[in-house]
């Protein structure tokens, strides 16, 4: 198969697809690979790294995109490369489309395999391609709020650690998944009070057991969030429905119950964000106000920490890339549950419910579209 890994075009996105060891593998087994001229040097992998290991440096994107059957990106294709794409080429990448009608509809139109990291997912609801970036964006979230809690960037002026005789800061996280799991444990290690709200009574027992005595769990509902508010210095956004639309848990209305000077750290920003007042930001321009309490809503988190977030993710994402280039699509989704429910796209046809739902668009289902 032909391979091709553009370079990524996202505001301070610097990861890459694929590394060298991962080119050489493909390469080996029989493929051809494509990698656009600078596409890893963000990730610290040089285009004299990639042809050593096969590779062939292509200086022109829409060559690259011509030329290749499989495109590996890592963030969804951006508006000037909707005219890239064309019929039955495969696209394996974040995609995120319950939040973006528009990519939606242009993929669609390019009649495209879209498969997507974030709802590939395993039969007891796993998600291997997420997880890795989840953790990242969770453990960077305390770190993030903690610094625009500070008066100089406009926060309370409240050091998330406290001292002996002054309280830490109280964080409450939105979810208890992975991203959650993962900024409890960062900011519990940073010494703050933190609550986590979730509506699964055994993952809030899992999660009871296994964190220190300065988190807490509580049942996630409009009254315990409305209590928890008043008293937030940080909030963390966490919440995740595999390939649907995050639901909007703060309303503009409850956001008027945090203090001035608080901060929201909306990790569900991708899927839409839990926090009705929250839209993506970039980091030439991560933050804005609104009410007084400062909402960070970067997209992309983890693509500023490359030399970590590169590797975690190429570790998951290779196998399901072989089986792909090896065995060909449509025999790979039919031999692979979990890859068959990362295919959003297909030949016009959108085959993810979560997408077809918020955007009120028809639904096939994996079935139809492969037979």
């Amino acid at each position: 198969m032909l391979v091709g890994i553009p370079k990524e075009t996202k505001k301070a996105e610097f990861r890459v697809a694929a590394i060298p060891a991962g080119v050489r593998t493909l390469c080996e087994t029989g493929h051809k690979v494509f990698v656009e001229r600078r596409a890893g040097e963000g990730s610290g992998f040089s285009d004299e790294e990639f042809k050593k290991a096969g590779a062939e440096i292509i200086e022109d994107k829409k060559k690259l995109f011509d030329e290749v059957e499989l495109i590996l990106k890592v963030k969804e294709p951006l508006l000037e490369e909707y005219e890239l794409f064309h019929e039955g080429q495969i696209l394996f990448t974040y995609l995120h489309l319950a939040a973006d009608k528009s990519l939606a509809q242009a993929l669609l139109k390019a009649k495209v395999v879209g498969i997507a990291y974030e709802t590939v997912q395993k039969d007891d609801g796993f998600l291997p391609l997420l997880a890795p970036m989840s953790e990242i964006a969770g453990r960077v979230a305390p770190l993030v709020g903690s610094f625009y809690l500070a008066k100089h960037k406009g926060g309370s002026g409240k050091f998330i650690g406290g001292v002996p005789g002054v309280p830490p800061a109280r964080v409450t996280i939105l979810g208890g998944g992975t991203v959650g799991m993962n900024a409890a444990k960062m900011a519990a290690g940073m010494r703050a009070r933190v609550a986590i709200l979730d509506v699964n009574i055994e993952r809030m027992g899992y999660l009871d057991d296994i964190m220190p005595s300065n988190v807490i769990t509580l049942m996630a509902n409009s009254y315990s969030l409305e209590k928890a508010l008043p008293d937030t210095d940080l909030l963390i956004g966490a919440v995740l429905i595999p390939g649907a639309k995050a639901p909007r848990l703060v309303t503009r209305k409850m956001l008027r119950l945090m203090r001035e000077g608080s901060v929201i750290v909306d990790v569900a920003v991708d899927q839409g964000g839990c926090v009705e007042t929250t839209h993506p930001t970039t980091q030439d321009n991560p933050v804005f106000e609104v009410d007084s309490v400062i909402h960070y809503c970067v997209a992309n988190v983890p693509g500023v920490y490359p030399q970590t977030s590169t590797l975690a993710l190429t570790n998951v994402t290779l196998p399901y890339v072989l089986k792909i280039a090896n065995k060909g699509y449509k025999n790979a989704l039919r031999e692979d549950a979990a890859l068959a429910r990362g295919l959003n796209v297909i030949n016009g046809k959108l085959t993810c419910r979560g997408v077809a739902k918020v955007h009120n668009l028809p639904f096939f289902s994996i079935e139809e579209v492969l037979n």
